[in-house]
């Protein structure tokens, strides 16, 4: 791909892929910073990153049984692996603020900005060569990749859920 090739395709971006570039960097940026933060917030990050996938999977390949396992089996293996890890290891429940202690990690970010990655590549490639969209090698890869990423968030909120005493409330009701 040469540089003309590169320009056309990041001048024929619709202005708001930039505009949600820019809020998935300053959400990311911020994850970056230990912070507090309450149970609902822990559950709308993971759902919005779960719709993310399903959005790129949809909107590329429509749901359809292989489709729909790559994703689906990616999503239960990633969700598992990163149940299974603990991460995020320090954070912790905060009684008086009825609130969680996320210490700051690059990760999210990284995970964020690999999703838009994935999106934009995909929506590009498949901009410039359509038939690709039938091919199951290239339909299952991107359905596992959108589905193993999403479910890195809801296992993260989960371990961080689940350090709740149960009295609290927010034990882990996150996809247990």
């Amino acid at each position: 791909m040469n540089a003309q090739m590169l320009m056309m395709i990041v001048q024929h971006t619709p202005a708001w892929v930039w505009g949600l570039l820019a809020a998935l960097l300053a959400l990311g940026l911020s994850q970056t910073r230990t912070q507090q933060v309450s149970e609902g917030r822990l559950r709308l990050l993971p759902l919005a990153f779960v719709g993310l996938g399903v959005w790129g999977t949809l909107s590329a390949f429509g749901w359809h049984s292989g489709v729909a396992l790559a994703w689906a089996g990616s999503f239960v293996l990633s969700y598992r692996l990163v149940r299974g890890s603990g991460w995020p290891g320090a954070a912790r429940y905060v009684p008086a603020q009825q609130g969680f202690h996320v210490p700051g990690s690059w990760l999210p970010l990284a995970l964020m900005m690999a999703i838009f990655v994935l999106k934009y590549a995909v929506g590009v490639t498949l901009s410039m060569q359509p038939q690709l969209a039938q091919t199951a090698d290239f339909a299952i890869a991107v359905s596992a990749a959108y589905g193993a990423l999403s479910a890195v968030f809801m296992g993260r909120a989960r371990n961080i859920l689940a350090r709740a005493p149960a009295q609290a409330g927010a034990a882990a009701t996150l996809a247990a």
